[in-house]
């Protein structure tokens, strides 16, 4: 599941529709061009709560995953903490494989 998370992530990325690290995710948060933020499981505790606060606010979905390093791989970008996905359509393909990855992980 993760490689086919990751793969469309890739594939929203060549599209032009992901913006990352935490200062342009933020403002694509307070832009509302944000459908989807995804953010790495080893982000730092302080970046995790400022950037899950502002899509709670914004009320955009927001879920954790990866890890910095194959975040940033994915999109063709050096280690990432948090990447956002401007699509419509790609932010609920991977919300939804999100969250049937984080289902699976649950019941192992």
């Amino acid at each position: 599941m993760q490689d086919k998370i990751f793969s469309m992530l890739g594939l929203a990325a060549k599209a032009g529709k992901v913006t990352s690290g935490g200062f342009l995710t933020e403002k694509a948060i307070k832009e509302r061009r944000a459908k989807l933020v995804i953010i790495a499981g080893d982000a730092s505790e302080g970046s995790t709560d400022t950037i899950r606060n502002k899509c709670d606010y914004y009320k955009i979905p927001c879920r954790i995953y990866g890890r910095k390093e194959t975040l940033g791989n994915a999109i063709g970008k050096e280690d990432r903490t948090c990447a956002a996905v401007l699509d419509q359509g790609f932010a609920a393909s991977l919300l939804k494989k999100l969250d049937e990855a984080a289902e699976n992980a649950d019941s192992n």
